[in-house]
């Protein structure tokens, strides 16, 4: 396992954009976020190719993971921030230089499609990444929830996951312990086979969706091909984030459908994580303890971000 720095006031944070392109209005919104994070006594440096929409729909597989690569190369840069989600970061796996990544660990942050992305580092390089607020989502989010989280998280080096009145909902009674994995649904679905699979073993995995584009037909897909392949009988917990879908079901309601009365694992649920307003930073590769007796249901439980960079 390898935790990255924390940052400092001063410290440089590299823009990257590995899915969807920065067109439009998403434009301004990144200055507007690059104007926040600068007001709070950061500097930000752009990606070379973060602007580019070479194939029409987003840059290149190649654009997209060179800007990557360079940005853990760049001593300046002391955390990556990935600018949106959209639908195909997977498409950087083949390109992305795992052994530049290993040798120069940083922050690297996102959600929604930049799932494939935070889980396939960790997997790859052992480097500790994290599932929290995009870089333009500063600037477009109603509150500053998520900011905060992530400042809490990477600047003052917290483990408290989320803020002390968060609600939890007990699904599924019990106690856990296991390194964190997951994010979005219909993203972690696609890592459970094939040559860029993540392994499920023994960790509590965490699951959020955005009903928008996921009804809850398809949800019960992912969730029964996970099933199918096993996952199920791998974790020792799960999370479940957040899922509005315009019938009402929830996401719960999918998951206990799926795995009926066959696992034993705990299942807690909150509104913390996920296509939401509140979005707490989740490091992926970190020991948690999940229980239900305990007020506080999910603890870290070792730590995530350390001043200096370490290798345990």
């Amino acid at each position: 396992m390898i935790i990255p720095a924390k940052l400092v006031k001063g410290d440089t944070i590299g823009v990257v954009a590995p899915s969807n392109p920065i067109i439009g209005e998403n434009i301004e919104e990144l200055e507007k976020a690059r104007q926040i994070i600068e007001n709070d006594g950061f500097k930000v440096k752009y990606s070379k190719n973060l602007f580019s929409n070479t194939n029409g729909y987003s840059s290149t597989a190649k654009e997209k993971a060179d800007d990557i690569n360079e940005m853990f190369k760049d001593k300046e840069i002391k955390m990556i921030w990935c600018a949106k989600g959209g639908e195909n970061s997977n498409s950087t796996f083949e390109y992305l230089d795992y052994e530049l990544i290993k040798n120069n660990p940083k922050i690297v942050c996102g959600y929604s499609d930049i799932t494939s992305i935070t889980n396939i580092i960790t997997e790859k390089t052992g480097l500790i990444t994290f599932s929290g607020i995009n870089f333009k989502t500063i600037a477009t989010d109603e509150t500053d929830y998520s900011y905060k989280e992530a400042i809490k998280r990477f600047v003052d080096g917290s483990l408290e996951i989320g803020k002390k009145d968060d609600e939890y909902q007990i699904i599924k009674q019990g106690q856990a312990e296991g390194k964190l994995i997951g994010g979005n649904l219909s993203l972690t679905r696609g890592m459970v086979s094939g040559k860029y699979s993540i392994d499920f073993t023994n960790k509590i995995l965490f699951l959020e969706e955005l009903g928008i584009e996921t009804d809850p037909a398809l949800a019960s897909n992912f969730l029964y091909y996970m099933k199918q392949n096993g996952v199920f009988d791998k974790i020792k917990g799960l999370w479940i984030g957040n899922y509005e879908h315009e019938s009402g079901i929830k996401l719960e309601q999918i998951v206990l459908d799926v795995i009926g009365e066959e696992y034993n694992f705990p299942i807690i649920k909150s509104n913390n994580f996920g296509h939401t307003e509140k979005k707490t930073v989740i490091p992926i590769g970190t020991k948690a303890k999940i229980d239900t007796d305990e007020e506080i249901k999910i603890k870290l439980i070792e730590n995530c971000i350390i001043s200096g960079f370490t290798f345990n």
